[in-house]
């Protein structure tokens, strides 16, 4: 439940006119909070004397707006979207913290279903060699006990494998990333909102991205991995391959025209 200072409170009544779930009143010239209240914090970014804070979270991270450093511009914001693509060589380079961190916040930042902030974000770099060869060693003993009765789902996998076994500088599934992230969520939708989220914000940070369903899918199948990760009992959502490209592009790519209706 938010909470509101009195003292600071004018009663002005922005916070209950914008309240999503009508739980703030004003009485006797002062904002009350009371019910069923989700956190999401838009009395606190609407209050104009910084009356409203919400206990338990980092009320220092909260920032004031200014125009000129909070607005994108519409064509260049535009424009990077058409720009971007799905990478698929990566540098064999690391990368940096701090950066990876701008790209946690972005996903943390986006919009959830009821404000639930269910997303869990798993980032795998220094550990990424362990990752690896718990996959394959999944798949191989999968392939090992199946024989030539593995499911239809399976086979792209067998594949993988036995190109990594015959070559192995072939990195298919994981295309020599030095990153990979996972998303968890009660909610598909918001996985893939912060999923997108986080890929901008990685192409702002001179990185780039990949959407991985193949090591989603086979992550999801391996429960002991799941442990490993720390994320026993949930589902993944999204998966993304994360790196500095190794491909320069020169130009965006043709779509089809947009399928839309206008009413």
């Amino acid at each position: 439940m938010v909470q509101i200072n009195k003292e600071l409170c004018i009663g002005c009544g922005k916070c209950v006119k914008d309240c999503p779930v009508f739980c703030i009143s004003i009485t006797d010239h002062k904002a009350s909070a009371s019910g069923d209240c989700m956190n999401c914090g838009h009395c606190a970014a609407l209050c104009p004397k910084e009356a409203v804070s919400i206990p338990g979270y980092d009320m220092d991270d909260v920032e004031i707006y200014d125009k000129t450093t909070f607005s994108l511009e519409a064509d260049t914001l535009l424009r990077a979207i058409k720009f971007r693509r799905s990478i698929r060589d990566y540098k064999p380079l690391p990368i940096e913290k701090e950066k990876l961190q701008k790209v946690l916040q972005a996903g943390r930042y986006t919009a959830t279903a009821k404000n639930n902030q269910d997303c869990h974000f798993i980032f795998v770099q220094k550990e990424l060699a362990a990752l690896k060869q718990q996959v394959w060693d999944f798949i191989e003993n999968y392939a090992n006990s199946h024989n030539d009765n593995a499911s239809a789902d399976m086979l792209p996998y067998l594949s993988f494998n036995q190109r990594r076994k015959a070559d192995c500088k072939d990195d298919y599934l994981f295309r020599n990333a030095p990153v990979v992230a996972y998303i968890t969520s009660d909610w598909p939708l918001d996985a893939g909102l912060a999923a997108q989220n986080m890929e901008l914000m990685a192409v702002a940070l001179g990185l780039g991205a990949l959407y991985n369903g193949y090591l989603a899918r086979i992550t999801n199948a391996n429960e002991k991995l799941k442990d490993w990760l720390g994320i026993k009992g949930k589902t993944i959502k999204a998966c993304m391959l994360l790196g500095y490209p190794n491909v320069s592009y020169e130009r965006t790519v043709p779509r089809k025209e947009a399928n839309v209706i206008w009413k």
